[in-house]
């Protein structure tokens, strides 16, 4: 029996194992399609009776490599790269949401997934109800519909730095009927693996710390492979009815536990084609083989700096599950012990100008869209990211008119500290 890798040595060594003579590294196989001997194997393949490449717009196998990676990683059964994090999200839910549809998403959650959810997917006939994710069972049941199909969050969220209290959400949606989506970008399973505490599926954008150099836009969905779909056949006929694109293949009875995964590829993947380049992955696997090291790297020096600014006068306030009288500090004890992330939510005393001024004050950290990067970043999201929403929209997702979000990279602690000092100086 093959010893069970854990997370340092899988984030080097999984997903890819070279036999004698190949390379070490996962090669870039940039082919958009693959030659067969003859049309019935080619036949087979697109009737998914085998496994196989014919054309990278479903799959590819550098993007397979990368892809299984991430899956051991979360303890998943499989998993799908996606173009961005924003393709991941859309595929995770469109593929058991279909017009007429519904389902629940915590309101904090980043501002792209906020407008996707509530726009893009309400013009596709599929409703979405925002709900606070600290609010009690009760309140959160009642937002539950008959055609209700999952329940979202994310792990911590997006700019606001609130930690989800997943095993509420989990038995929530199960008591539905429903699996629960975690978007896990900011943790990364390094620090924490949400199907561990009763998620079914989770998402990431690969852009953020698992390529943590800012090198290529990504996404990934990975089924944990336990949601009992066949249990809730009325509520997912797309998983547990015939599928006429297929000559009538039911994916729970065809793939058991890969169900989910195989419509996503074989299904949407074919259908939508927002695929990664493989380039890209390769890219993306270069980051996830130092993201077990970085994430360390980065929870030290944030938690460093969140309590220099929870010290600061200057500062109104703080939001990092690290100190210890942040609201979700007893949910990151639970859920994130061995720390959370890179990135702090604060604001300075003043108005929004004061935000603007020390933010163009600073001379190392870079004002930048991105986020969970190598790189100490900063961003005024209501100016930014999230200036899209309404300011009744803002508040709704937790988003106060002066929060800043600081991305705390892996340079030097005292380089990091002495730019924010300075800037606080000039204020």
């Amino acid at each position: 029996m093959e010893k069970k890798l854990k997370l340092g040595s899988l984030c080097i060594r999984g997903g890819w194992k070279p036999e004698n003579g190949q390379p070490v590294e996962p090669p870039i196989i940039q082919s958009t399609t693959f030659k067969y001997d003859n049309s019935d194997e080619m036949a087979m393949l697109f009737d998914l009776k085998k496994e196989g490449y014919f054309y990278t717009r479903l799959q590819n196998p550098t993007n397979d490599f990368v892809a299984k990676k991430i899956a051991q990683l979360e303890g998943g059964v499989g998993a799908m790269l996606t173009s961005s994090g924003q393709a991941a999200n859309f595929y995770a839910v469109f593929n058991i949401c279909q017009a007429g549809d519904h389902f629940i998403t915590s309101n904090e959650i980043y501002g792209g997934t906020y407008n996707l959810f509530g726009v893009t997917m309400k013009k596709l006939g599929i409703e979405c109800t925002y709900i606070n994710q600290d609010a009690s069972e009760e309140e959160i049941q009642a937002a539950f519909r008959p055609n209700t199909k999952l329940l979202f969050g994310e792990t911590i969220s997006n700019p606001g730095c609130k930690v989800l209290d997943i095993e509420k959400f989990a038995r929530i949606a199960h008591k539905n009927g429903v699996p629960l989506i975690i978007d896990n970008t900011f943790p990364t399973p390094i620090n924490c693996r949400p199907f561990e505490w009763g998620a079914d599926i989770v998402t990431h954008a690969t852009t953020k710390y698992m390529d943590g150099h800012a090198t290529q836009v990504g996404g990934c969905v990975v089924d944990s492979g336990n949601f009992p779909w066949d249990e809730y056949a009325e509520k997912f006929p797309g998983l547990c009815t015939p599928d006429d694109s297929y000559h009538g293949l039911t994916y729970t009875k065809a793939f058991g536990k890969m169900a989910y995964m195989t419509k996503l590829v074989a299904q949407l993947m074919r259908d939508l084609g927002s695929i990664p380049a493989p380039q890209n992955s390769f890219l993306l696997n270069l980051g996830l083989e130092t993201l077990h090291l970085r994430m360390r790297q980065h929870c030290d020096n944030a938690q460093k700096i969140a309590e220099f600014l929870n010290n600061d006068e200057r500062v109104a306030w703080v939001r990092y599950s690290g100190l210890e009288g942040d609201s979700s500090y007893k949910l990151a004890q639970k859920y994130l012990p061995n720390g959370s992330c890179g990135v702090i939510a604060f604001g300075l005393k003043g108005d929004r100008e004061t935000a603007i001024k020390w933010m163009d004050s600073l001379e190392m950290i870079n004002i930048v869209t991105h986020v969970a990067d190598s790189r100490t970043c900063v961003l005024h999201p209501a100016s930014h990211t999230h200036r899209q929403l309404s300011e009744q929209q803002l508040i709704e997702a937790g988003i106060a008119p002066d929060l800043i979000r600081l991305s705390v990279g892996i340079e030097d602690f005292d380089d990091i500290l002495d730019d924010i000092k300075q800037a606080l100086d000039k204020i």
